[in-house]
This record gives structure tokens, sequence and C-alpha cells, in this order.
């Protein structure tokens, strides 16, 4: 059974730095793309990066953009999310996803288009 589970996340101050994990089981990294989104209080659920690593892509929201790299480490079945410069809008509760189908070259994530969902973790960002 596919199963995603998130670990990392925490509070930190703006400026501060987290990495999140999402540890994959049940399958392998190699032929699905995992996605990154996050949502806040009141809000929807943002797609902000994907990674699909046959074939090489990774792609980022605008908003996230040169703060946020996302890498794989297949030996270890895990997508990490790096999280650098982060400010108090980034604070959300943030999810990985798996999906065989999605392309993951674009800019542009949605939702719907992943089918296997981790739990999420909470990021706060305060001062």
């Amino acid at each position: 059974q596919l199963q995603l589970v998130e670990s990392g996340g925490g509070w930190v101050q703006p400026g501060g730095s987290l990495r999140l994990s999402c540890a994959a089981s049940g399958f392998t990294l190699g032929s699905y793309a995992i996605g990154w989104f996050r949502q806040a209080p009141g809000k929807d659920r943002e797609g902000i990066s994907c990674i699909r690593n046959d074939g090489g892509r990774r792609n980022y929201a605008d908003s996230v953009k040169g703060r946020f790299t996302v890498s794989s480490d297949n030996a270890k079945n895990t997508v990490y999310l790096q999280m650098d410069n982060l400010k108090p809008e980034d604070t959300a509760v943030y999810y990985c996803a798996a999906d065989k189908k999605v392309v993951c070259n674009t800019g542009h994530f949605f939702v719907e288009d992943y089918d296997s969902w981790g739990q999420g973790t909470q990021v706060t960002v305060s001062s």
C-alpha cells in the first residue's frame, strides 16, 4: 500500500530555515511525481513544488521560487523540501503527494492531479 509520511515541521523565526521530509513506502520514487502542497487556515490548498526523477524535472510556484529547493534520495525513498528565508506567510500545514501520471513540467500544481497524500506537518513562521 502506497504511503507518504511528512516530518520536519516546526516553529521558526522569519528568515530561518527548515527541511521537510516525505518518506515514501509501498512504491519507488523513480516513476512517480511527488508534489508539495500547503494549506494555511481558511485558505485553499496551494501547490508549491514538484519533482519527478525520471526526466529530471523540478518545478516551483512563484511564491517559493528561489527560497525552496526540492530534492530526493532514492536510496532512502525520501523527498525533501529545503525551505530557506522563511516568511510569516509561509505558515501552513505542508503536505506531500504522489502520482504516477503527473509530468511535473510546469510551475502550476493541482490537488486533483494527485492520488496519494501524506498526513501533513505544521510549519509556523513567527517572531
